[in-house]
Order: structure tokens, then C-alpha cells, then sequence
């Protein structure tokens, strides 16, 4: 993959050497960090999670749910028609080439009933077979053992980007599509805590609602729920007029059948997104793609949406509104990031795990306005080595750069700033000079 050398930081930057984006917070806090410590899920969360488990008649319990969690994450989408057309139409042309040069007396209406059956054979062998998940009270258990922890990780990490680079967004109301456990609820009470009067959980499974509700309860039927004003739904608020401050959905994309049916959810929870809409995916190159959709879907297809004229941007993690860098330049690893919890205290747990994981988030903002749309996204670890930093980022222009930071050539508050850093993180960057060079790696 052909990665940049950025030998210059921006005029911008250069400026900002005397420490000015600094915005007075120390170089580990800069402005840029979005990184967060190891996350413990809520107190009320874990133990309302314990009580339901120790209660729960599930076997296997450890078991099920590591298989569950390693199903859910090489989960791959459903192929699509016009794929499956495709396929067979250039596996059949290919056996009647092979037949054309083998052929005897054979009849050849018979010979093309062998090449029809043969087909829908290698089809059958060959294709991703994609099924909607179910869930019945006992698989919701299964779920919550395996992936509460780390769902809960995933969408605090991202919806924390918000809380720190817009500290005067404070949401009233919520929508969660494809709502589950109610991670999300939680997370954006960890956040913006009773700012939120009104918060809409929207799943088509009648058994993850139920035990989304217990968990709000504490697992007990008659107790106050621990977060007030959830609503839960089984299908989305009709009207195109019902706003949302912020709109959610959380490994939701994964679960819908085909490009048309994720593009239309998509589109029809930015016409109800009044400022932030977030998508969270595994951080596989499914997830990724997945999410790359749902971005064209709204960046590409605004000025053809004649119910909503509202401008639309990328708030994070691109630093820019241009297509992915990472897949023009042909196969490459996902755009994604982790974030280090604590999972349910379970037999065969570790005390800490990682969570990777890809994300979305749009806003309502224009570009001009979005804060941080000068800076760039770190993609990768970052690399310390003496007295200089190696960072590979996303920048504002919509390529890959392979920043080498020093304090000589950018600026001791820069230098310093690069070596507190990491993965996910934000660094004041410009655009590649014509004197730059470049190289492969």
C-alpha cells in the first residue's frame, strides 16, 4: 500500500508550535485525545448483568457465549442478487467451455441440465449463507454474557469523541435503532447523565427488549428503572417530523438483509438525526465497508433527498468528506480502533480485553464548522523511537500520510504531542507539500 511521507506539518501547525492548540491543557491532554482508559461497564449495568446470569437456567453459559462472540464477529453480509447472478453466469460460461472441448454424442439438452445442476452445486458449496439472528430469551442471555461488555466499550469510546471536541452539545433526546441490550442508552447516560428526557430503544426482538428492561431495573419487576424516559419500541417512529438530538445504531447494519435495506435505514435515521448520528460495527473489513455504505448513502444521495435539505458532514473518524483512502488504494486492513474493558466478572474471562471496533459519526454541523476538520486521524499504533515519532494517518486532503514527527522539523509542543498519542487519536496536520517524497511499504 503507497503511504505518504509527510516531511511538513501545516502553516497552521507551524503556528500553533508556540503551543496555541494546546488550548491550555498539558501535551497527554491535548486537544486531539480521544483515547480512553480501560472501561468498567456502570455498576448498576454489571450487577443488574450478574443477577440475571446467576438466575438464568443456561448451560454452557462460558462456552455458548465465546462461540457466540466469534460467530458475531466474522459474520459476513448477505450476498447479493445481482453477485449471486454474476457468479453463475461465469461459472456456467466456464463448464461449457470445458464441455465444448471434452464433448462426444453426448444430447445437449442433457448436457445442459448436468451444467445447470452443476452450478447451483458449486453455488450452494461456495456462498456466504447469511440467516437473520433470533434471538429467544436464552440466546438474549448467551448475548448479553458475550457481548454487553464490549458493545458497551465500543459506543462509550465513540460517543466520548462527541462529549470532548462539543462540550455544549447536551442531547434531550435519544433513538437507539437496533437498540438490544440498551448498551447504547447507557453509554449516553454515562456521558450527558439526566441532560436526556426522552430515550426511544427500537429492536424487532421482543426478548432482548425484555431483558434490556430488566437490566434497567436491576433485574427486579417492580423497582425504578436506574435510567428514566426509555421508551422501547419494536419499529420505528412513522413520522418523518419526529427529531432526535441523537440517533444511534450499534452493530445494527449487520442484521439487515441486503445494500438497499441498510441504505433506506440508514437514510431514514439521518431525516430523524438533529445533530449526531452514530454507526458502530466490528472493526472487521465488513464492518468497515458496511459503514463506508452508510456514509455515501448520506453524503452522495443528500442532494437527491427531497424531505431533508439540512446539510451533512463527517464528524469522525475521517477528517475529511472524501471517499476512504483505504479503499481506493486497493485491499488493506479496515479503518478501525480499540478500546481496552473489564468484562463480566464470568469463568474464563480475562480482568481486561479489547474491543475493535469501526465507526460513523455524521453530523448536522457543516464542514467549516465541524471542529478538529484540520487535523488528522491516527490509524495505527503509534511508533516512539528517539527523538522522533512515526504516526500513519487519515488527513484532511483524503490520503494515507506517514507523518515522521520531531521536535526540530515540527515543534517541541507538536513532538510532544505525537509522543502522547495513539491509535484513534487526533494530530494538527496539512496537506503533502510538492516537496515531499513519498514511498511503499
Amino acid at each position: 500500500m503507497l503511504i505518504q511521507d509527510l516531511q511538513g506539518m501545516s502553516a497552521a501547525a507551524g503556528a500553533q508550535s508556540q503551543g496555541d492548540f494546546l488550548s491550555g491543557e498539558p501535551h497527554r491532554k491535548h486537544p486531539g485525545v480521544t483515547n480512553l482508559k480501560t472501561l468498567r461497564l456502570p455498576d448498576e449495568l454489571q450487577a443488574a448483568a450478574r443477577t440475571i446470569i446467576n438466575r438464568a437456567p443456561v448451560t454452557q453459559l462460558t462456552d455458548r457465549s465465546r462461540t457466540l462472540a466469534n460467530f458475531l464477529w466474522s459474520r459476513k453480509r448477505a450476498v447479493e442478487d445481482w453477485t449471486l447472478r454474476r457468479k453463475a453466469v461465469s461459472l456456467e460460461k466456464e463448464l461449457w467451455d470445458e464441455a465444448k472441448e471434452k464433448r462426444g454424442d453426448m444430447d445437449e439438452q442433457l448436457l445442459e441440465e448436468r451444467i445447470r445442476k452443476k452450478v447451483f452445486s458449486e453455488l450452494r458449496k461456495t456462498t456466504y449463507h447469511w440467516t437473520p439472528m433470533k434471538y429467544d430469551e436464552e440466546l438474549a442471555v448467551v448475548y448479553m454474557a458475550a457481548r454487553l461488555a464490549g458493545g458497551y466499550a465500543a459506543v462509550r469510546r465513540a460517543i466520548n469523541e462527541i462529549k470532548k471536541r462539543d462540550p455544549s452539545f447536551a442531547p434531550k433526546s435519544l433513538l437507539d435503532f437496533g437498540s438490544g441490550l440498551g448498551t447504547v442508552v447507557w453509554a449516553s447516560h454515562s456521558c450527558w447523565g439526566d441532560t436526556l428526557k426522552e430515550m426511544v430503544c427500537v429492536d424487532s426482538s421482543g426478548p432482548m427488549n425484555v431483558l434490556a428492561e430488566r437490566l434497567l431495573k436491576g433485574d427486579e419487576e417492580r423497582a425504578e428503572p436506574h435510567i428514566k424516559q426509555v421508551y422501547f419500541r419494536q419499529f420505528l417512529p412513522v413520522s418523518p417530523k419526529v427529531q432526535f438530538d441523537l440517533v444511534a445504531a450499534a452493530f445494527t447494519l449487520s442484521e439487515l438483509l441486503s445494500v438497499k435495506d441498510r441504505e433506506e435505514a440508514v437514510l431514514t435515521l439521518w431525516r430523524k438525526t438533529g445533530s449526531y448520528l452514530v454507526l458502530v460495527e466490528n472493526g472487521t473489513k465488513e464492518g468497515h465497508q458496511m459503514l463506508m455504505e452508510a456514509r455515501d448513502a448520506v453524503l452522495k444521495k443528500l442532494d437527491k433527498t427531497v424531505h431533508d435539505s439540512r446539510p451533512a458532514s463527517v464528524f469522525a473518524p475521517c477528517p475529511h468528506d472524501l471517499s476512504c483512502p483505504k479503499l481506493t488504494v486497493g485491499p488493506t486492513a479496515p479503518c478501525n480502533f480499540q478500546q481496552m474493558y473489564h468484562p463480566l466478572p464470568l469463568p474464563g474471562h480475562k480482568e481486561r480485553q479489547t474491543e475493535k471496533f469501526s465507526y460513523l459519526i455524521l453530523t448536522r454541523a457543516r464542514p467549516a464548522q465541524a471542529d478538529g476538520a484540520d487535523w488528522a486521524r491516527l490509524i495505527a499504533p503509534v511508533q516512539r523511537r528517539t527523538r522522533h515519532v512515526h504516526c500513519r494517518a487519515c488527513c484532511s486532503d483524503g490520503r494515507l500520510q506517514h507523518l515522521v514527527v520531531t521536535a526540530r522539523k515540527h515543534s517541541r509542543d507538536v513532538y510532544r504531542c505525537a509522543r502522547s498519542s495513539d491509535w484513534g487519536d487526533q494530530l494538527p496536520t496539512a496537506p503533502r507539500g510538492d516537496d515531499d517524497q513519498s514511498d511503499s511499504e
